[in-house]
């Protein structure tokens, strides 16, 4: 397939056959991954420029990996070590970095719509890492093609998001692609910790958790954001746990085999279960390994748009 997009701001933008031709890159990618030398020279002389505006550590180290093991430069800029911390503007900041010709920036910011702020103004490739409560796309897809690995297909699986709902890019940009691909999406939560447009979401809104978790066939666990817990909008975190936090008694009333997804990082005894977190049917750490390939994948695919690749 060849690849039309210059950017990636949401999974809305692609259609099933592009997401699945993510897929399938992403899965030439796993043989790559288990070699003992894990590189090929495939972006050999191209740069990717990491700037990440909020702390991350699996969504920046696996974007780093993936540059790496395609032999492409990458270069790390963080918030505190830029000149957004002297004052300087988003725009004259991308524009100094597109003054060093990237084939492509992955961007981190706290500000929805940042992304396509400097996807509307720079001529290299733009890769959403995250944009406050908007999206983050590459989560989703990597998400998804987890459950793609195991399933073979998300048509007709009924899969569960559980938490903070209200304030998750990354719940927003699954109920998207997980609907793109036939999944029937529940949310869980409690009200306070609902978007008020959730009425027009493509979803079916639960406030118990027994019930949201019946015949559901995966269960999405949402980092608690514990920071909101100062705005009011939490109850205390002990009451939350014995009410929203997904324990082996829930997973009783699900579809067997099911399968607990969690994008990290986990507040243990909280959000879940420790037995949970651990068990055989647990993929979060399968889903630290696809955030490796389907990067790559996205990088490949957006960083030779252009041209051909080396091989």
């Amino acid at each position: 397939m060849k690849w039309l997009h210059k950017d990636l701001l949401d999974v809305s933008q692609l259609s099933e056959s592009e997401v699945m031709a993510i897929f399938e890159t992403a899965g030439r990618f796993q043989e790559l991954n288990e070699r003992p030398v894990k590189k090929v020279p495939t972006l050999r002389g191209r740069s990717v420029v990491l700037f990440f505006a909020e702390p991350s550590t699996r969504t920046k180290t696996s974007f780093d990996v993936a540059a790496k093991r395609l032999s492409a430069d990458a270069f790390s800029l963080a918030k505190s070590s830029s000149s957004l911390v002297k004052g300087e503007t988003l725009k004259d900041t991308a524009l100094t970095l597109q003054a060093m010709a990237p084939d492509a920036i992955v961007l981190r910011h706290w500000c929805s719509g940042a992304a396509r702020f400097l996807a509307d103004r720079l001529d290299c490739s733009i890769i959403n890492a995250g944009d406050g409560r908007h999206a983050h796309p590459t989560q989703a897809l990597l998400d998804s093609f987890t459950l793609h690995q195991e399933w073979g297909s998300l048509r007709g699986k009924t899969i569960l998001i559980l938490g903070d709902v209200a304030h998750s890019r990354v719940a927003r940009s699954n109920v998207i692609l997980l609907n793109k691909l036939g999944a029937k999406v529940r949310l869980c939560a409690p009200r306070t910790l609902l978007p008020p447009a959730v009425k027009s979401w493509p979803v079916k809104v639960y406030s118990d958790l027994t019930e949201a978790a019946k015949k559901v066939d995966a269960v999405m666990c949402l980092r608690l954001q514990l920071e909101r817990q100062q705005d009011g909008l939490l109850p205390d975190l002990r009451e939350y746990s014995r009410t929203y936090g997904l324990g082996a008694h829930h997973i009783e009333k699900a579809n067997p085999d099911v399968k607990i997804l969690h994008p990290g990082p986990l507040n243990r005894g909280v959000e879940i279960s420790s037995e949970l977190a651990d068990c055989t049917d647990s993929l979060v750490l399968d889903q630290v390994s696809s955030g490796v390939v389907v990067r790559m994948a996205l990088l490949f695919l957006y960083m030779t748009r252009k041209g051909d690749a080396q091989e």
